[in-house]
């Protein structure tokens, strides 16, 4: 049993890529939405979409339809996650439903040298719903309630976490700034201990500009992120560039991780439909991480 448990910890050190912690359940650190994953994944002041469910819940009250985006990454160590977000509008307030699973394949069980007595998977999904109003002017406030569960060999938990984000629109013309604090709950015990959520603090800001002269449109955005269970603090930056609302050229640059920095994507907008990639590289041999997106809008 102990050996199984290392083997865990080893895969959710490498798969996220952080510095060490004291919490768990890393898979909700990962991103929604291959923009925002393209762009640094900060998300903050930029998940225009529905996709904000995962960064900054405030954000969602730009939503005045009925949207569905998916979202499918294969991440190192056959780690794979699928997101899914369906935005409507219900008593004249915007509601997004969240759903993500994501599971690692094939864990071998030894006891002894020699061939694996058996495999298991790990398993983790959280739903979620949001909602989000305007409180004063151009100050949106956003909240986000889960349900979590976790599942690996015969040890299972579950437990809720919640979101709460405020965005404030055009600070000055064309610049928005917003903040978030993310998983702020509590798990059951699994086996013996209650596994401690990764409570995520993020602050940024984003700068949108239409140039003209190359019939594009521009947004840059950076912020600060901080797990509270660790020491360091992560700096984001990132741009897109739009040409003709037609085609997007992404990138994106995060500091203080042990083993990611750069990310990069490709964005195609086709009447409704977006089509949305991101390339996440690995350093110390670990491979890289797709990301594919599909949103339409109603």
């Amino acid at each position: 049993m102990k050996k199984i448990f290392f083997i865990i910890l080893i895969l959710a050190t490498n798969v996220i890529a952080q510095t060490a912690g004291n919490s768990g359940l890393a898979f909700l650190k990962l991103g929604f939405g291959a923009r925002n994953i393209a762009m640094s994944d900060l998300g903050v002041t930029t998940a225009n979409d529905v996709t904000a469910l995962n960064y900054n819940p405030a954000l969602i009250t730009n939503l005045n339809n009925t949207q569905f985006s998916f979202t499918h990454s294969e991440w190192i160590q056959d780690v794979n996650c699928d997101m899914l977000g369906i935005g409507f509008q219900l008593f004249s307030l915007p509601f997004v439903i969240g759903i993500n699973s994501t599971n690692i394949p094939d864990i071998e069980v030894r006891t002894n040298p020699g061939d694996a007595e058996t495999t298991f998977n790990v398993h983790y999904i959280f739903g979620s719903l949001s909602t989000a109003f305007n409180l004063y002017k151009n100050l949106d406030l956003g909240l986000t309630l889960k349900y979590i569960y976790e599942s690996f060999f015969q040890n299972k938990a579950k437990g809720f976490a919640g979101d709460i984000g405020l965005v404030y629109t055009d600070v000055i013309k064309n610049l928005n700034a917003g903040i978030s604090l993310k998983n702020i709950g509590d798990m059951e015990k699994l086996r013996a201990e209650r596994t401690k959520l990764p409570a995520d603090l993020r602050i940024g800001a984003s700068y949108s500009k239409k140039v003209d002269v190359i019939n594009s449109d521009i947004i840059f955005l950076t912020g600060l992120q901080k797990y509270l269970a660790t020491d360091d603090i992560h700096i984001h930056f990132g741009t897109e560039i739009l040409y003709q609302n037609l085609i997007a050229l992404r990138l994106g640059y995060a500091t203080g991780y042990e083993s990611k920095d750069f990310s990069a994507g490709i964005g195609i907008l086709w009447n409704s439909l977006n089509f949305d990639y991101a390339f996440t590289p690995f350093q110390y041999s670990l491979g890289s991480s797709h990301t594919i997106s599909l949103m339409y809008s109603f």
